[in-house]
């Protein structure tokens, strides 16, 4: 299969690349500095471009069979404000696929987005209604756009994100108890999420994932 993956230089991208080029696919990464990925620079095709620019997304779509994006916003606290990342580049993404013909997407979203806080658990909904407030906000209005795309979409939707090495077993269904604040290792989204868009059993669905 031929990936084009945003997000590839950040800390669940970078994961997803792996998981791709190990299972033999062929993949683009595309990324606002070429450098960040020089280490698979034979390996992979670098794209450089802006994920929320419908002009680079769609000079760099054709030929692909799909596209999976681990956009982020990062890990400090000056990054709790998504600055409308997801909804630029959503609405950027989905009006370069249906113009290029690529159908199938895996976008990877939040646990406690949208209609999904209503199951989070009273320490998670302390941390989504504060702090991640409005990066959330921003996420659900994309996830929406995302799914009235009329694309082959999944929507991933991880618990709280960890740097852990992949345990390569882990829970997901379309709704999943919650208690404390659980998590799941990028590694192991990044395994979900190829695995996701090499099948159909997820297509037009929203996947909660965690330990």
């Amino acid at each position: 299969m031929k990936l084009l993956v945003l997000g590839a230089t950040g800390l669940t991208g970078r994961h997803v690349v792996d998981a791709a080029l190990r299972s033999g696919d062929s993949v683009t990464a595309f990324v606002r500095n070429p450098a960040a990925l020089a280490d698979l620079a034979d390996r992979v095709t670098l794209a450089t471009g802006d994920a929320t620019s419908l002009q680079d997304l769609s000079a760099t779509l054709p030929g692909h069979d799909a596209v999976i994006s681990a956009l982020g916003a990062g890990n400090s606290l000056t990054s709790i404000r998504a600055d409308d990342l997801f909804t630029r580049s959503s609405t950027a993404l989905v009006a370069a696929a249906k113009e290029t013909d690529v159908s199938r997407l895996v976008w990877l979203s939040s646990f406690g987005v949208g209609h999904t806080l209503a199951w989070s658990s009273i320490p998670q909904k302390m941390i989504y209604r504060t702090l991640l407030r409005n990066i959330y906000a921003n996420k659900a209005t994309a996830d929406e756009s995302i799914r009235s795309s009329g694309l082959d979409w999944t929507v991933v939707l991880p618990t709280r994100l960890t740097n852990d090495p992949a345990k390569g077993t882990y829970s997901m269904g379309d709704r999943l108890p919650m208690k404390g604040n659980p998590t799941i290792s990028r590694a192991d989204v990044a395994a979900f999420m190829h695995k996701a868009v090499h099948g159909s059993e997820w297509i037009h669905r929203s996947p909660v994932i965690s330990d």
